[in-house]
Parts: structure tokens; C-alpha cells; sequence
């Protein structure tokens, strides 16, 4: 699949509306504890029961791809996350996508998996958040896009409690996602199962996944701009 060049875009002319955007510690995925540029998205179209950016569903500042990327360029980082809200949401998210490629970033998109993923530049490390039966958008999980992920790619799972964990389990091995994917995450709902809970369920059944927490609340809490 062809890409567009950053040369081929014009950076100036071309905007997105965001929510925020700051230097911090990745806090989830591979690359968690990595000093990385966050740029959130403005807008959703799911509304997870254990949503923790609601703030970015409506507001932000309208901003070009040309100043969105002097700004990330500011911070001393190479890895730059896109995420939201849904970043793909809004269309502008793909050459942007490219653009941070093309300044030479190592990029992350971290996507509900609810929006179609297939134009997204290869370059990018997609996060997909298949979404569990508690979160109440289990209908929203195009599921035709797995076949597209990649060993770059990773698939996060958040679990809320056991019929999550055995949901999750289930997906896990009928679309073979450790053999397809550099990386399959579970991950505790913040404050809703215990941690420890989960990591028992992972080692009793032996599941090659990577348990993750985020590491972002615990150094600082569950507060926007960290």
C-alpha cells in the first residue's frame, strides 16, 4: 500500500482539532516508560463504561498538521503516540500519521478498533483496543481488520471482570492473535478489577499475553496531561 509522502502534503493548509498535547512517560503497550510527545484527538464515537478521556470527546483547539508538528518537534522525544478519544475519527489523522513518520518519529496509534484501520501508514505501530463485553461497545469491534495487523501491530484488551477475562481469552485464541501480532495486552479497568486478580487468571491458564498497568496513574494519578 502506498503512502503519501509528507512533501505531498500540505502541512499549513490542513487541520485537526485537539484535545492535547504533552510530553510524558508512555504509560501502556510496548513502549510503556518511554519519554514520548501525546497528541489527543478530539471526538469519539463510542462511550466506553471505563472511558478515562471523556474530556476529549468535545472542545479543543483547532490546529495544523505544520503546528501540531513544530510542537511535538519542541519535545525531546522520538516515539509520538496519536490517540484520542478515536484519532481516526477525524480524517486528518492519516497524514498526520505520515508526517511524524517522514520527520523520522517512531509512531503509535492507540484506536478502539471500531474504525477501519487499513489506510493507516505502515510505518505506524497500531494499538488496537478491542473492546470487552463491560465496556458496552462489544458491537462496535470491526473485527475485519485483524486480518490487516501485523508482528508491528499490538491488540489491548481492558478487562472489567471474569466474563471479560473468558471473552477475551476466547478471542485470543480464535483468531490466533499471539502468532499475528508483536504484542496481545490485558489490562485491569482502573480501579474496577484488581490487578493481581488478573495476573492469577493469566498464570493459572498459562495465556501468552503481556499484562500491563498503566503506569502513567500510577506515578501520577488518573488526571488529564500526564
Amino acid at each position: 500500500m502506498r503512502t503519501m509522502a509528507a512533501t505531498e502534503i500540505d502541512l499549513t493548509a490542513e487541520s485537526l482539532r485537539i484535545s492535547e498535547l504533552f510530553y510524558s512517560l508512555q504509560g501502556e503497550a510496548r513502549d510503556a516508560g518511554l519519554p514520548t510527545v501525546f497528541v489527543r484527538l478530539t471526538g469519539c464515537p463510542l462511550r466506553c463504561t471505563y472511558c478515562d478521556s471523556e474530556y476529549a470527546f468535545y472542545g479543543g483547539e483547532r490546529m495544523t498538521l505544520a503546528e501540531i508538528l513544530q510542537k511535538v518537534q519542541s519535545h525531546p522525544a522520538r516515539h509520538v503516540c496519536v490517540t484520542g478519544g478515536e484519532p481516526l475519527a477525524q480524517p486528518n489523522c492519516l497524514p498526520l500519521l505520515t508526517a511524524l513518520c517522514d520527520a523520522g518519529f517512531e509512531v503509535s496509534l492507540e484506536t478502539s478498533g471500531a474504525m477501519p484501520v487499513d489506510k493507516v501508514d505502515p510505518r505506524v505501530s497500531r494499538v488496537v483496543d478491542l473492546k470487552t463485553p463491560a465496556s458496552g461497545e462489544q458491537s462496535r469491534n470491526r473485527m475485519d481488520n485483524i486480518p490487516l495487523l501485523t508482528r508491528r501491530d499490538q491488540v489491548k484488551f481492558v478487562i472489567c471482570d471474569r466474563a471479560d477475562y473468558e471473552w477475551a481469552r476466547f478471542t485470543l485464541d480464535q483468531y490466533q492473535l499471539p502468532e499475528k501480532v508483536g504484542e496481545v495486552l490485558f489490562s485491569p479497568s482502573y480501579e474496577q478489577l484488581p490487578a493481581r486478580q488478573l495476573a492469577e487468571w493469566i498464570l493459572e491458564d498459562g495465556l501468552p499475553v503481556r499484562m500491563q498497568m498503566q503506569l502513567h496513574k500510577l506515578l501520577w494519578g488518573d488526571i488529564p496531561g500526564v
